[in-house]
């Protein structure tokens, strides 16, 4: 029997970024379903304030070179790899000289988010997805975590949903409290417009924030995780009443036996055994 594969998506991950609850649960959890012998690839963006050179860092020649459009400019893409200290697995980063050199994360040093927030969001999900192929891996789960992924399930669903690579994939996008008054750029469903994104059915108008930037994962995708206690009541709401497969928030001690259950329900659901 094949292993099942999961594809984890995530903003951050420790240790190349300092500790958060989206880094250190990411981790956990990728290091437990590993060791329970499931096949696992993890992405995340090559930040500028990640130290290449303590965590070793190298680029892959042979994944990176690929240009994506995006808002009608082309932007390079720069595959990089390195591993988890102890435990041996590989985190893959997506790099862009102009979208990830900045030496911080999504707000710049007078604590204002940066305006291109929604491009990198848009180059990072398309950069997973364009590597993975390259790869010639196919995901059984596709898991996201953060709201910088919210777009993912979007891409998957439309974009990619005849792509061989990804069609039987299930997704998963787990929710964080986090960047609570971040906004993209007023012109986003243009943007996402060229990517053939069907903004009619996103329901953006003007700029939005990460409470639609949720509410557009949670739709889009198969099943969603709440990865704080404290959700958001409306977000609640709206996954009772699409009635999507749900993870509540863990206790540190079951959290990766609960996401094994939860990957094996939602496995059982698409016809693959976990």
């Amino acid at each position: 029997m094949e292993k099942s594969k999961i594809l984890y998506v995530t903003q951050e991950i420790d240790p190349f970024l300092i500790e958060s609850e989206i880094s250190s649960l990411v981790r956990k959890v990728a290091q437990g379903v590993h060791e329970s012998d499931k096949e696992i690839r993890i992405f995340m963006p090559r930040f500028g304030v990640i130290n290449e050179r303590r965590h070793q860092l190298h680029e892959v020649i042979r994944l990176s070179g690929m240009n994506l459009i995006v808002n009608d400019y082309d932007h390079p893409l720069i595959i990089k790899v390195a591993s988890i200290p102890q435990i041996r697995i590989q985190v893959y980063f997506i790099d862009n000289e102009e979208y990830f050199k900045k030496k911080f994360l999504f707000k710049d040093a007078s604590g204002k988010y940066f305006k291109d927030n929604d491009e990198r969001s848009m180059f990072f999900c398309r950069g997973v997805l364009e590597t993975v192929k390259k790869l010639g891996w196919m995901p059984d789960i596709v898991h996201c975590h953060g709201w910088m992924t919210a777009l993912m399930p979007v891409y998957l669903k439309s974009v990619y949903s005849n792509d061989p690579h990804f069609s039987g994939a299930k997704v998963i996008y787990s929710i964080y409290n986090r960047d609570e008054t971040i906004k993209f750029s007023k012109n986003l469903e243009e943007k996402l417009e060229f990517d053939n994104i069907p903004v009619s059915e996103l329901g953006i108008k003007g700029s939005i924030g990460v409470k639609k930037l949720h509410e557009i994962g949670i739709q889009w995708s198969d099943a969603v995780g709440f990865c704080d206690y404290e959700i958001d009541d409306l977000l609640k709401e709206l996954v009772k009443s699409l009635r999507k497969p749900l993870l509540e928030h863990q206790q540190e001690e079951k959290t990766i036996e609960a996401h094994q259950d939860f990957y094996d329900k939602v496995l059982s659901e698409n016809g693959v055994l976990a």
